[in-house]
């Protein structure tokens, strides 16, 4: 997999996923989506694979939250998302919990990359915007 950017569209895996949401039913793309952040919640100690597709499945839920950004629409899907069920973003909150805590070399080279905080900054905000910060932990000492 090749790393282009941090942004969640930013590298092979997540672009070719964006294809494949393109090519398939409404119906289906809600049924991949919840598949992708799944397979990264349910994983043991082996979320590699699933990093990539689920950043970018935790970022077109996000998009349709307040305070969302549009997704790439460069590599990003072209075709218009589906009403994500609230449902999904319960599940790309952990998922994302499960791709900052992973112990996998995807995360680690991350980590040791030079935009690595950068990328982890990104995952951060996409998990505040699925998953707001109370105001009583905002303010909290």
């Amino acid at each position: 997999m090749g790393f282009w950017d941090v942004g969640p569209f930013d590298n092979d895996d997540a672009a070719d996923f964006a294809g494949d949401l393109d090519v398939v039913a409404e119906d289906v793309r809600i049924e991949m989506v919840g598949r992708v952040l799944d397979r990264v919640v349910t994983a043991n100690d082996d979320v590699d694979m699933g990093i990539p597709k689920a950043v970018a499945a935790a970022a077109l839920i996000a998009a349709q939250c307040p305070g969302g950004e549009a997704t790439c629409p460069v590599y990003g899907p072209s075709t218009p998302m589906p009403q994500f069920p609230n449902s999904l973003r319960g599940l790309a909150v952990d998922a994302l919990d499960n791709v900052l805590a992973a112990s996998s070399w995807r995360a680690v080279e991350w980590n040791d990359a030079a935009k690595g905080q950068q990328w982890r900054r990104n995952i951060i905000a996409l998990r505040n915007v699925l998953d707001p910060p109370q105001r009583e932990t905002l303010f909290a000492n």
